[in-house]
């Protein structure tokens, strides 16, 4: 391969310097050559606007930089070729690149959420000045025990399953991701087994009480429409607060709902009822929220409570829970699992059958099986 500085000349008596990478050609099947090149635009210009002592010193300046990135590259090359190790990523601290990683992840909240709790029991385990040629297999196996054994929650507490296993799982992914990037030479994520996932409590609602919720007042009639077409259609918070007019299509058959997840980033195309459509209100401009006024935060939460105690239910409900009644609702009703498993937007199967494990009718019976005892109390 040949990499070469070159100049593009630009209207405003500018140059624009770029690296172009060439690596021969081909011959197409319709029997032209066809030259193999990539290129690199450095964001690099020398001014040819005048002939002064200060712009000519400028543009000294400019293609020497140009030049030194293109010996760079040239260098990188050539280390790809030969095989050479780039020491100098394996002296990158560890910590700085976890952290790196995780503000990647500011755009999704939850995630960037667990990515953030879990480095600082990173910064707990890790010296600060750890760089990734100190990390080896004996390490990570640390940094797992020190999370199964000596980690604390805030209120002091051992931490849980799960939360054990979302943190190991967000060091693993950074490793793999160091090991993609070249940093280690080895993929250390495969080294270590992750904690076993605990099965978590799915709360949610029977109809009876969702009939409850849909017939006692709430304080923001936003948030009581965006929760109730929650149960009804599986969406999530985070994919309800975004979606807006152009996303709902009122089409002969009924109203459908095609949009991208924001957890997943997968295209969907749900179709909803129409009690559903109608609490969503007449439409609006195409750029403009469904649900205007819908705000994530402890406020709401807090008024999600205070709405389940007016209606008499005791359960720790939160926005999330509306998610999980429109799985079990679908189920006890007759859908078959692979339908609710589509709608919800599940990758795997398995993580909807939690749902039908909840709802196991035969596990039912089997508890009216055994006949009545005759007590005499």
């Amino acid at each position: 391969m040949k990499i070469i500085l070159r100049k593009k000349k630009l209207k405003n008596n500018k140059e624009s310097l770029y690296i172009e990478f060439y690596n021969g050609s081909v011959i197409t099947p319709e029997g032209k050559r066809k030259f193999l090149r990539t290129f690199e635009y450095l964001d690099l210009y020398l001014d040819n606007s005048s002939n002064s002592a200060s712009i000519k010193q400028r543009n000294k300046e400019t293609l020497l930089l140009a030049e030194n990135i293109l010996s760079i590259r040239q260098a990188e090359h050539i280390q790809g070729k030969y095989q050479i190790k780039n020491t100098r990523k394996k002296k990158t601290n560890f910590l700085e690149y976890y952290h790196k990683i995780k503000e990647d992840k500011y755009q999704s909240k939850g995630n960037y959420d667990n990515w953030d709790a879990a480095g600082l029991h990173l910064e707990a385990y890790c010296p600060i000045n750890l760089s990734f040629e100190e990390i080896d297999e004996s390490f990570v196996k640390g940094y797992k025990k020190y999370l199964d054994v000596k980690a604390r929650t805030k209120s002091g507490t051992p931490l849980s399953q799960n939360t054990k296993y979302t943190y190991f799982n967000k060091f693993r992914a950074c490793l793999r991701l160091a090991f993609e990037d070249k940093y280690l030479d080895i993929d250390l994520k495969k080294s270590v087994k992750s904690f076993d996932q605990g099965e978590s409590q799915r709360e949610y609602l029977t109809f009876s009480e969702l009939t409850k919720m849909a017939n006692t007042k709430c304080k923001y009639p936003v948030l009581k429409n965006a929760f109730i077409v929650s149960c009804l259609t599986s969406l999530r918070w985070s994919d309800i607060d975004k979606m807006k007019w152009s996303e709902v299509r009122d089409e002969d058959n009924g109203a459908r709902i095609i949009f991208r997840q924001k957890k997943t980033d997968g295209l969907e195309y749900l179709d909803i009822s129409d009690q559903a459509r109608s609490l969503m209100g007449e439409r609006r401009g195409e750029s403009e929220k469904v649900f205007q006024g819908l705000k994530y935060g402890a406020h709401f939460n807090a008024e999600i409570l205070r709405w389940c105690m007016r209606a008499g239910i005791t359960k720790h409900i939160t926005f999330h829970s509306a998610r999980h009644t429109n799985a079990v609702l679908l189920l006890e009703n007759g859908a078959d699992i692979y339908t609710v498993s589509k709608r919800l937007g599940h990758k795997e199967l398995r993580t909807t059958e939690i749902y039908a494990k909840i709802i196991d009718k035969k596990m039912k019976e089997a508890a009216e099986i055994i006949p009545k005892l005759s007590i005499k109390i």
